[in-house]
């Protein structure tokens, strides 16, 4: 019948004996009483001192900070919303009420944390903000939240896992962005190539990216070494494509890189006739094929006239393979057929049918 009165009884309220609250020994013991939370729990707030509910004037109504459902007088259901309480911040009210007072306490993070503020590398000396919230969340003090990216140097590729300190090993305010400022090591011990020797720039990004290892690199200068162009283009930052591991003092003789497309070149066969292993005088850096070796201008058209389309390899006519000086002009189509073209120089002085004959008289291919 109790939920009929003015005074539901809930929570813990609902398991007390009714002697419990109506203690008088009159017949008026279970008149209405009072249904304020003080009119049974004043000594209860006059007696607790953390926080001092009567010295910092807290409201009489209970309910306000405890609640009926409350396991007990400890669990508060106090709304905190001036200072919401998450992670970290989820503790118990003394560790932040120190002293025992209960209102207009700082939410400065200071205010709590000088000793970790203090106590942290670089803070005091760079005279860091003491708004923890700039670099920190309430969840792990380690594990900062500063966003490096609002800075004039962003955290990319092998800079995001460092730790700060590796960086800032003297402060945070004012540290270098210059690459030599950390990297003058590396710069110092790298010998492939010796960038102290050639004088590399000290700028780490004119040919390096972030990404671990210093690898894949660019060399951006390399034409004033030697000019990649054509078919060095493609190789141009595949640097061991050339320099096999070895970078400095590399060789620019084409025979050193090429020594496989001479030797295995049959038409004509390089290595047997022994041509030259300078390969500039035959080719260009665009592509082997077609070679740039000028047989019309130099000896004998091939590439026009009626020459042009009739032969496919340099052996139809170069009949000695380890000597190319030797040639034949009678071992193909008309010529080959000897009564023929005796015939046809018939009355001409120093004829003779032999391979080398018809250039004497006809070094240019016409009649």
């Amino acid at each position: 019948m109790h939920q009929l009165s003015r005074f539901p009884l809930q929570g813990n309220h609902a398991v007390l004996d009714c002697s419990s609250c109506h203690k008088s020994s009159s017949r008026l013991q279970y008149e209405p009483l009072g249904v304020e939370c003080v009119d049974c729990h004043r000594k209860d707030y006059q007696a607790t001192h953390s926080p001092d509910h009567q010295k910092l004037n807290y409201p009489t109504n209970c309910v306000e900070c405890h609640g009926e459902k409350a396991t007990g007088w400890t669990s508060s259901s106090f709304n905190h919303e001036a200072f919401p309480l998450t992670n970290g911040h989820n503790i118990s009210c003394v560790e932040c009420h120190t002293n025992g007072s209960y209102q207009k306490i700082s939410n400065e993070c200071v205010s709590c944390h000088q000793v970790q503020y203090t106590n942290a590398k670089g803070h005091v000396a760079s005279n860091f903000p003491t708004d923890c919230t700039i670099c920190h969340n309430s969840v792990n003090w380690l594990q900062s939240t500063f966003n490096h990216a609002t800075t004039n140097f962003p955290l990319t590729g092998a800079h995001i896992p460092v730790d700060c300190v590796r960086c800032h090993a003297t402060g945070y305010v004012g540290t270098s962005t210059a690459c030599n400022s950390c990297h003058q090591t590396n710069y110092n011990q790298t010998t492939n190539p010796n960038h102290q020797t050639l004088g590399l720039s000290a700028i780490c990004t004119d040919c390096h990216t972030t990404v671990p290892g210093w690898q894949p690199a660019s060399f951006p200068i390399h034409s004033n070494y030697y000019l990649l162009t054509g078919g060095h283009a493609v190789v141009a930052n595949d640097c061991a494509a050339c320099h096999k591991g070895v970078s400095p003092n590399t060789t620019k003789v084409c025979y050193n890189c090429h020594t496989t497309n001479y030797n295995n070149t049959k038409n004509p066969a390089h290595k047997t006739a022994q041509f030259p292993t300078d390969c500039t005088i035959c080719h260009s850096v665009n592509a082997w094929i077609p070679s740039t070796y000028n047989h019309d201008l130099q000896y004998f058209p091939i590439y026009s006239g009626k020459h042009q389309g009739r032969w496919t390899l340099c052996s139809e006519c170069h009949t000695t393979a380890s000597n190319y000086a030797v040639f034949s002009c009678i071992i193909c189509h008309e010529h080959s057929n000897k009564a023929s073209v005796d015939n046809d120089h018939s009355g001409v002085k120093g004829y003779s049918y032999t391979g080398t004959s018809c250039y004497t008289c006809h070094p240019q291919g016409r009649n």
